[in-house]
């Protein structure tokens, strides 16, 4: 037994994480399943979970994440500025573009979409808001995987790469390039390296001109519209540029 599932927070955690896009739903069975614990265990810690309001339980007797639970999560100082800062600049992106904006952060290794914007002429995409990619899957991953601490960089570089499609750059050397590039040019296309169907076009937000990197910005297009990438460059780097002053004018207000 691990260390965390023998406390009681680890085991109210444990399941909780048992949640997921893949399983938003799952009968008391399932939970001990998936997370390992007696099925007695996981009946006590679910009804406690219910009766705080951090699970619900739909009409065919299933459970799922409750609204308690969102209401506390979106209150997340790291994502709150940022996503009120970032939406308006989002909006005026989207008039210009009416394609995808994501907004995405870097944890670990990973990213996590915290806020996007979709048209219902937009191409569909794999990734939704509070979904997390590997941080070398997409373009906004990229672009904060160039700008992430080395030890960062290393240990996904180390690490073998999941080619999501035939046009996904794994060689670690090609990758470091394209890294290096990134920096220079503070924008990244990424043509068809998630998904066969999907460009994206990305750029860092920093907090303040100079500051450091705390999110990135993209445009996402249907491969076919590829040709269109370039002439968005323009248009989402004048937006990232006006989050990152926002953001270093907030943070100096509030010092």
């Amino acid at each position: 037994m691990s260390a965390t599932r023998s406390t009681a927070a680890g085991k109210v955690l444990e399941v909780l994480s048992a949640f997921d896009r893949e399983h938003p739903s799952q009968t008391l069975s399932e939970i001990a399943q998936r997370t390992g614990l007696a099925l007695s265990t996981t009946h006590r810690v679910v009804a406690e979970l219910a009766a705080w309001g951090a699970l619900e339980r739909g009409e065919d007797g299933s459970w799922h994440v409750g609204l308690r639970l969102w209401e506390i999560a979106s209150g997340c100082p790291r994502t709150q500025i940022l996503r009120d800062v970032a939406l308006p600049f989002m909006q005026d992106l989207y008039e210009v573009t009416h394609e995808n904006i994501q907004l995405a952060v870097r944890e670990g290794t990973e990213l996590v979409f915290v806020e996007r914007i979709a048209g219902h002429r937009s191409v569909e995409l794999l990734t939704m808001v509070g979904t997390r990619f590997p941080i070398a899957s997409t373009g906004m991953g990229r672009v904060l995987l160039a700008h992430a601490p080395q030890e960062i960089q290393q240990e996904v570089l180390d690490a073998p790469l999941r080619a999501w499609t035939p046009h996904t750059v794994v060689d670690p050397k090609a990758l470091r390039a394209q890294l290096d590039r990134i920096r220079r040019e503070h924008v990244f296309v990424s043509d068809r390296q998630l998904s066969e169907s999907t460009v994206a076009v990305a750029a860092p937000v920093r907090i303040g001109r100079v500051g450091p990197v705390s999110a990135a910005l993209g445009v996402v297009i249907t491969a076919q519209g590829a040709s269109r990438a370039r002439r968005l460059r323009e248009p989402l780097l004048r937006a990232a540029h006006g989050i990152s002053e926002e953001l270093g004018r907030r943070t100096r207000t509030s010092s």
